[in-house]
């Protein structure tokens, strides 16, 4: 006899894997050093994104006086090649060997998971044309600009460049425009960090120099 059961619900899309996991498995099966390339391709679709998160991360710490140039080196190079829309990330020899190490991504993990937990339910795919193919190259255009004001070898200079690199990296990974908007906000208000950093900067220096010629 024909029963009244309804339909079966569809069941639901599984949620897709978080960074810091997608980034734990590859630590899990890494040598004890992962040139760039080979990080790129495990990262798969994230990979514009992810490598702009992890090499602005690396950004956003303080670091040495005159280490914030070589930091940024590679996040020119991805930058540069989203404006020409390659299909996948490309490094130079030299750099692509000296990669990431094991102990580095492992760190990075432990940093990003406890973040990626609080927004993970907050950050999702809208606003697409904000990271399509045409905005992922703006994207990439503002993080060239940013990434050389982050090169610019003045003690905590490259901070502010870093963390707008960062939210667009984010931006990508989650396909959130609202979060480009975001970011494009954050890049905004690096410049006027740096500028004040400047202005402070040569404020200091001639009142230095003027009590010194007294």
């Amino acid at each position: 006899m024909p029963t009244d059961t309804p339909p079966a619900a569809p069941p639901k899309a599984a949620r897709p894997l978080a960074l810091s996991a997608q980034l734990a498995r590859i630590v899990e099966r890494c040598p004890d050093r992962l040139a760039f390339s080979e990080l790129a391709r495990q990262l798969e679709s994230r990979a514009w994104g992810g490598l702009l998160l992890i090499f602005a991360g690396i950004n956003v710490l303080p670091l040495p006086p005159g280490t914030s140039a070589f930091f940024a080196l590679p996040i020119m190079i991805v930058s540069a090649q989203m404006i020409f829309a390659r299909p996948s990330p490309w490094f130079p020899a030299r750099l692509d060997r000296r990669g990431v190490t094991r102990n580095e991504l492992t760190r990075l993990v432990g940093k990003i998971e406890p973040l990626e937990r609080r927004i993970d339910r907050i950050f999702k795919p809208r606003l697409a044309r904000l990271t399509g193919a045409t905005a992922t190259r703006v994207i990439g255009a503002v993080c060239l600009a940013m990434a050389l004001v982050a090169a610019i070898p003045v003690p905590l200079f490259h901070v502010a460049p870093a963390a707008a690199i960062l939210l667009f990296g984010l931006a990508l990974i989650y396909r959130d425009g609202m979060l480009v908007i975001a970011a494009a906000v954050a890049a905004v208000l690096s410049i006027v960090v740096d500028a004040l950093l400047i202005a402070s900067g040569a404020a200091a220096i001639s009142y230095a120099m003027s009590w010194l010629h007294r």
